[in-house]
């Protein structure tokens, strides 16, 4: 079997977009969220709780300018001490 590099997908901007985002303390999260977003226009809600209740997720919903803003905004949310992860 021969591995195909699939073509980077083609996103027309402005475009909706969502990062969900993992943590272990809710409004810590919702916090960081609010932090890296700034004025930028984002709705936050609570997406799913672990079996163990030790994290949760939130579902961030917001309308992105182009590339460099959704990457930016990815890396920023990512290296948040209060997000242990970003998709």
């Amino acid at each position: 079997m021969m591995f195909r590099p699939q073509a980077k997908p083609v996103i027309d901007y402005p475009c909706p977009w969502e990062y969900k985002v993992i943590g272990a303390d809710e409004s810590a999260m919702r916090q960081a969220v609010a932090e890296v977003m700034m004025d930028i226009s984002h709705k936050v809600t609570f997406s799913h709780t672990s079996r163990t209740g030790k994290y949760c997720s939130l579902l961030v919903a917001l309308i992105v300018a182009d590339e460099e803003e959704r990457t930016s905004l990815f890396t920023s949310l990512k290296a948040h001490p209060d997000i242990i992860m970003v998709l």
